[in-house]
Formats: structure tokens, sequence, C-alpha cells
């Protein structure tokens, strides 16, 4: 694997407690993204290195920079349909544009004008924000709060085939680490060395509610 781990314990002690962070692995170039989906999708994905075959180009797929939060959603890769647990190399360009262009799923008064206008937003915007309850190793809920961003259209097709440096299957080092999590040995457990992804746009950074 190309994503670079840190025992879980020590980032714990470092990683905020509360608030709004985009919590990833990411460099100059590039941000690690998760998802997770079956063999058929999965194993294409791996194999051409986009997104194809039976991947659906006219639904909206969600990315999730929050490692993790990816394993909450997907029970550590046990869940029917989400077998395939893929880490995206993804263009950090790309990434920061997909923050630039998203809609909130939910209305906030702080940030829209009205309802409607939000409304209108949300018809006319290709990409949804959300922020979730972030979780530990166990799915318990925690304090701080992680990003996943929904894509469509023409920003799907971007991602699908444009904007992705590279694919991994991880799904065997998540087997490996969801023992340590079954058998209450979290200081075994490995996670990607992850750390709150920094904004230097300050008006992106207001509108993400960043802490």
């Amino acid at each position: 694997m190309k994503i670079q781990l840190k025992n879980y314990k020590e980032q714990e002690k470092v990683w905020p407690s509360s608030g709004h962070h985009i919590m990833a692995q990411y460099d100059e170039e590039k941000i690690i993204v998760y998802q997770s989906y079956r063999k058929e999708i999965g194993g294409f994905a791996v194999i051409n290195q986009y997104f194809g075959g039976a991947f659906s180009l006219d639904r909206m797929t969600w990315v999730k920079p929050n490692f993790l939060w990816m394993m909450y959603r997907n029970s550590w890769g046990t869940k029917h349909g989400q077998e395939v647990v893929l880490a995206i190399h993804l263009n950090k360009k790309a990434f920061l544009k997909y923050l630039k262009h998203a809609v909130y799923s939910s209305y906030k008064a702080s940030l829209y004008d009205s309802r409607e206008n939000w409304q209108k937003a949300i018809k006319e915007s290709d990409v949804r924000l959300q922020w979730d309850p972030d979780h530990n190793p166990y799915g318990d809920k925690l304090e701080r709060r992680a990003i996943q961003i929904g894509l469509r259209n023409e920003f799907i097709k971007s991602y699908a085939k444009k904007d992705i440096i590279e694919i991994e299957d991880i799904s065997a080092y998540v087997e490996e680490q969801r023992k340590f999590v079954m058998n209450n040995e979290l200081d075994k457990l490995t996670l990607p060395h992850e750390k709150p992804f920094l904004i230097e746009d300050q008006e992106l950074k207001t509108f993400l509610q960043i802490t």
C-alpha cells in the first residue's frame, strides 16, 4: 500500500476532539479519499484505474477523506455491497474545486439568504456537502464532525476518469485492522496517518465552518 500508516493511539492523542475538521492524509499534490463497493465495481476500478463498467455516472457518489468515518459507514468492509474498500489518491486541486462548488445538503440560515435560495442552489449544484458525527473505531459517535462530499453530473464524470491519480484496494488491510478492533486491541491498531486539512482560502474556510 502507498498510504502512510500510524498507530491509532498515537494519532488519537493529537487529533482535535471536537469541531468541524477535514481529517485526511494529503500532501501538496493529492488527498486520499475512501469509497466502498461490491466486487464488480471495485475490481474494475483497481484494474483499470478509473471508475467505469457497472459504476453509475447517473447517480450521486459520495467520497470521504476520513478513514474512520468510512469504516463506520461500511462496518469495516463487512457490509453487503461494500466489501471492496478503495483508497483513492485524488488530485488535491480537484478536491478543492469540489469544495468551492458545494452546496450544503441541509439548509443553514447563516450561509444562505433564504430557504428558497438554498433550494435553488441545491438544484443547480452538482456537489453536495455534509458534516456528520465522526466515529471512533468501535463506531461510537464523537464530538468532532467529519465531512463527506457528493458528486453528480459533470463532477462525477470528472472524478471517475480525470481527477484520480491512483486507486488502491485496501480491503485486506481493513480486514486485518478490523480484527484488532473486534479483539479490543486498539494498541495494535494502525490507521492512515491523518491530520486536519488546511485551507488557505479564508472565504472557503468560513463557508465550510472549519474550526
